[in-house]
């Protein structure tokens, strides 16, 4: 499955607000998140959103955050891990048609809102939210002590309606961004889209790198993450497809420490070789969609060995494009 967003249809629509200031909505339906992903799940909740407003007459508005919470609530923490970005996430929300789409500043002082002040201070008195649509198990407020029972008093006390969606299950699995990182970190690339709905997609800049795969045969672009907290797949060997200045471009892709020719095992990286392109791109950004895992990362007895195998992974590549 490609990875394409389109955002011309959706700019001249979408409201974008960075806090609450210059927000207005009529009768606002309202969806709250952290979004990560943006994955079948959440479009679930915005389709219901949007059925909604349809219905009502209403605008329909998802609430999210910037930065992630635990950025905030654990800055020590260094293992949050995120399937988007703040980017990518505005640009899959917005191809899903909302009305409006709110990214609200989550500061230290935000995290010790209760979920009764919260409702009350942001919801309900500077949005005039009509109705909220939440998640299974979606939870918010200080200590995330703000469930759909709380929420549903909330309502009855200041006059707005509270709608929970069922789980949504996929292959008898119920789809969560907790999921589908599991599927990454083992490299079950296949499962993560599923759930995705789209093909996960990893951006970066070229830097310099050994050029060894240039005497190989196989130039790579070696690519340093546009965010380190962006999640990148188990190490391996990927068939992906390589957006470069708004062309799209088939290649394999490989993550790991190199093991053939790196003796340090401490250093990860992400180099992709280009099927039918040479151009320079060094300092160029670029973006990856992983398409299927190949292979993992395997030491060979020498170069020649190595090369080989790069034969058999680029046909095995074309094969899976071919598909």
């Amino acid at each position: 499955m490609a990875f394409l967003i389109i955002f011309a249809f959706y700019f001249i629509y979408v409201q974008l607000h960075y806090g609450l200031d210059n927000f207005k909505a009529f009768s606002p339906v309202v969806t709250i998140g952290t979004f990560d992903g943006v994955h079948l799940g959440h479009r679930e909740v915005i389709e219901e959103l949007r059925r909604i407003t349809h219905e009502t007459g209403g605008e329909s508005v998802a609430f999210t955050f910037f930065p992630h919470p635990r950025m905030v609530v654990s800055p020590e923490e260094d293992s949050l891990r995120l399937l988007s970005t703040k980017e990518e996430k505005i640009g899959l929300l917005e191809e899903l048609g909302l009305d409006h789409l709110v990214i609200y500043p989550f500061t230290s002082e935000f995290a010790k809102l209760s979920h009764t002040d919260f409702v009350k201070d942001v919801l309900v008195d500077r949005m005039h939210l009509v109705k909220l649509v939440t998640g299974y198990d979606h939870k918010f407020g200080h200590d995330r002590k703000g469930d759909f029972q709380a929420l549903q008093h909330l309502g009855q006390m200041f006059g707005f309606e509270v709608e929970q969606l069922s789980p949504l299950l996929v292959e008898n699995v119920t789809v969560s961004s907790t999921k589908i990182r599991q599927a990454l970190e083992t490299g079950d690339i296949g499962r993560a889209n599923h759930f995705l709905g789209y093909d996960y997609l990893l951006k970066g800049k070229v830097v310099e790198g050994r050029r060894l795969g240039r005497e190989l045969g196989f130039p790579t672009a070696n690519i340093l993450p546009e965010d380190r907290h962006k999640m990148v797949p188990a190490n391996g060997v990927y068939a992906v497809f390589v957006h470069v200045d708004g062309k799209k471009y088939q290649g394999m892709l490989n993550v790991g420490t190199r093991p053939t020719v790196n003796s340090n095992v401490d250093h990860r990286s992400i180099e992709v070789n280009i099927f039918g392109f040479s151009a320079d791109i060094y300092g160029c950004d670029i973006a990856v969609s992983f398409v299927e895992r190949i292979r993992d990362e395997v030491k060979f007895e020498g170069l020649d060995k190595l090369r080989e195998q790069l034969e058999k992974d680029k046909t095995r590549t074309l094969s899976i494009f071919a598909k």
